[in-house]
């Protein structure tokens, strides 16, 4: 019996399979795959979630128009933002193809002492072939040209506040997670310190230091804007670190810095892009705020802030030139928190079931 096994060992070691050993199972038929979903990709299935939200798209949309407008509006007339026509000042707005309806005909309401009365400057000084499309101000100069000029200002500088400050709080938030203990304990003690130092202070002292401008504005709001963003990425680093592929790297030996930038990072790429789109609105209103005091960009510059301060002081005249600024910034701080609230739930839709 054991001389039988033996042989019929040998005889099967000794076998060489052939092709037609083998017969092939043709099973697409049993195995029921979605050929859609299985192509499709992480980013892919993010954008169609985010354009499934209707605000998330209106949002998007009038981002783009007003871009497109601090790009070419300045240059869609032949005024400038800094150029003076004392002879044309507090011009209402006139617009060629509305004012045959009786709508921004240049006509605006002034109020006397008997009451009020409808003052035509154009027709007055017989410029009829002048167009003020939002006004002009109390120094003759084109509002049209400069809301958009201002609106270009505001958009640099919140932007690249919200990118700056995305690269070092991230960083900052990521190394205190990951290496945790006493050098997690030192950096969050040093957040807390910066975090207490109110914005205006920062800002004047600043100015007592550096020019006022755009770089300062920018300088400013790189100092005190990445704390928020320092404390999602620590979070999540602080969720992750102790993942199976985190561990699966150190224990083939990659770096700590290659774990957090190359590993860690990709995986919480989107509450990063979500807490910049959050953030630029906040830099949009700090940049208004700190323009409206008057620790903002220098005349004859101009952003939205600055164009709200110069309208807030003849509201009770000329309300027509603070309205413009007010609509455009207002617009560009909701539009950008559609889109990152769109994004937030694109990018984790479990929030949706929440």
């Amino acid at each position: 019996m054991k001389e039988n096994m033996t042989a019929v060992q040998n005889a099967v070691s000794d076998y060489i399979p052939v092709e037609t050993d083998f017969k092939w199972k043709n099973n697409a038929d049993e195995i029921n795959i979605d050929e859609n979903f299985a192509a499709q990709s992480f980013w892919k299935d993010v954008i169609l979630r985010f354009f499934r939200k209707i605000s998330a798209v209106v949002g998007l949309f009038l981002i783009i128009i007003i871009t497109v407008f601090a790009i070419i509006g300045p240059d869609m007339n032949e005024f400038t933002y800094s150029t003076q026509y004392l002879d044309q000042k507090n011009f209402a707005p006139r617009i060629a193809s509305l004012e045959r309806f009786g709508i921004f005909d240049g006509t605006e309401s002034m109020k006397t002492t008997t009451g009020s009365a409808q003052v035509n400057y154009y027709e007055q000084k017989g410029l009829d072939d002048l167009y003020y499309w939002f006004g002009s101000d109390n120094f003759g100069r084109d509002i049209w040209t400069r809301v958009w000029s201002g609106a270009r200002v505001s958009l640099i500088i919140a932007v690249a506040a919200a990118l700056i400050d995305m690269v070092i709080g991230m960083s900052y938030g990521l190394i205190s997670g990951y290496f945790g203990g006493k050098t997690d304990m030192v950096m969050q003690r040093f957040l807390e310190i910066a975090n207490g130092i109110p914005r205006l202070v920062i800002v004047t002292l600043l100015l007592l230091v550096l020019e006022p401008g755009m770089l300062t504005i920018i300088f400013a709001l790189m100092l005190t804007e990445w704390v928020g963003m320092s404390r999602i990425a620590r979070a999540e680093m602080l969720k992750l670190k102790e993942q199976e592929f985190v561990l699966a790297s150190r224990t083939l030996g990659a770096g700590s810095f290659f774990i957090i930038f190359k590993e860690v990072l990709p995986n919480i790429i989107g509450p990063i892009i979500t807490q910049v789109m959050f953030s630029i609105p906040t830099a949009i209103f700090t940049e208004a705020f700190l323009s409206f005091v008057g620790l903002g960009i220098p005349v004859p510059q101009c952003s939205l802030g600055s164009l709200i301060s110069e309208g807030f002081n003849s509201f009770t005249t000329h309300p027509y030139q603070i309205i413009p600024p007010i609509v455009v910034m207002a617009l560009l701080m909701l539009s950008f928190n559609l889109v990152a609230d769109g994004l937030r739930e694109a990018l984790d839709p479990k929030l949706k079931e929440m």
